[in-house]
């Protein structure tokens, strides 16, 4: 008997026909950037210190442009922290950088300059507020700091801004009750370990690998800091975006610490401004978020980076280009 094909119904066909249509205009949309003429010109990504995490990642998402946007240069220039890098972006002076959160409120706050121009790329990982000390301090509280010599970090650093508020909640006067050090991460540990200061602020991915570096040739502790997340969060404005944290025992495995150190958290933030054209940002958006797992093997704090969160760069409205990425992959 010979093979006869199933009639369907004109009606079927349309219907199939249209289904086609949808999926490859999802499709298409979907790699649309790729469609268009791939961006060129000049980028300038400001960091952090290089013993830090803000640069290391800067560092790995430099070699994932390149591969993505072989026409643009991804010059990376080292800063201080989260407020160098806000001043720096927001007068022009770079393109693109990473501040946390409440840095970014500070600086809409005090009315700098250039800060209605900040847009938010994406939000990525968390920085844990990590205050250290050696295994042998009786410092167990930020209150026991009183009298002590204390780094807390560069006067643009996002620590600085951190760790003065957590001592005055801790009720000590930054200025007569302890001796602050302004030097970074960069400095902090080795200062520590040579007995020229008595403990360190830092606030950081998890692991910052100066630190991990410390414990492991150096006895040291982390000193909990959840006692203070309620008088932080108290002052209201920009103090919303410290949430309670907790830091694993094992993400600093030599650390001398016995359990687990309740601690603060708070967001960090992809930042560029309304300079940057919106071609140019959805490509970098879609390279932030692919290159998630590649850069995370190195970066841990980089794992942490969603699709699902990186939409959320409060206090920033999206850039233009960044909203295209996100409502190309929208499920």
């Amino acid at each position: 008997m010979p093979f006869v094909l199933p009639r369907v119904s004109r009606r079927r066909a349309v219907r199939g026909l249209l289904a086609v249509l949808v999926a490859l205009g999802a499709l298409a949309w979907w790699l649309w950037p790729f469609g268009q003429s791939e961006p060129t010109g000049r980028l300038t990504f400001s960091t952090g210190v290089p013993t830090g995490v803000y640069h290391r990642y800067g560092d790995l998402l430099q070699q994932a442009l390149h591969r993505d946007m072989p026409g643009v240069d991804v010059r990376l220039v080292p800063s201080e922290g989260s407020q160098q890098n806000l001043q720096r972006v927001a007068t022009g002076e770079a393109d693109v950088t990473i501040a946390t959160a409440d840095a970014v409120a500070k600086y809409q706050t005090d009315h700098r300059p250039g800060a209605e121009r900040l847009r938010g790329v994406a939000r990525l990982y968390d920085d844990y507020v990590q205050l250290v000390v050696p295994a042998a301090s009786p410092v167990h509280a930020a209150a026991d700091l009183r009298g002590k010599r204390v780094a807390i970090g560069q006067p643009g650093s996002g620590v600085r801004l951190v760790s003065e508020r957590l001592l005055t909640a801790a009720k000590l006067d930054p200025l007569r009750d302890v001796t602050t050090v302004p030097i970074g991460i960069d400095q902090m540990p080795a200062e520590l370990q040579a007995g020229r200061i008595d403990a360190f602020f830092w606030s950081g991915g998890l692991p910052t690998n100066a630190v991990r570096e410390l414990s492991e040739r150096y006895e040291i502790r982390l000193v909990p800091l959840g006692d203070l997340v309620e008088a932080m969060q108290g002052g209201g404005g920009m103090t919303r975006y410290y949430r309670p944290a907790v830091m694993p025992q094992d993400a600093y495995a030599r650390a001398r610490n016995t359990s687990a150190v309740a601690t603060l958290a708070v967001p960090n933030l992809l930042v560029t401004t309304d300079r940057t054209s919106a071609g140019l940002t959805e490509w970098f958006t879609r390279t932030v978020l692919l290159s998630r797992d590649g850069i995370g093997h190195e970066v841990h704090a980089a794992q942490l980076v969603d699709l699902r969160t990186a939409i959320y760069t409060d206090p920033l409205e999206l850039h233009e280009g960044a909203q295209r990425y996100y409502r190309s992959v929208k499920p």
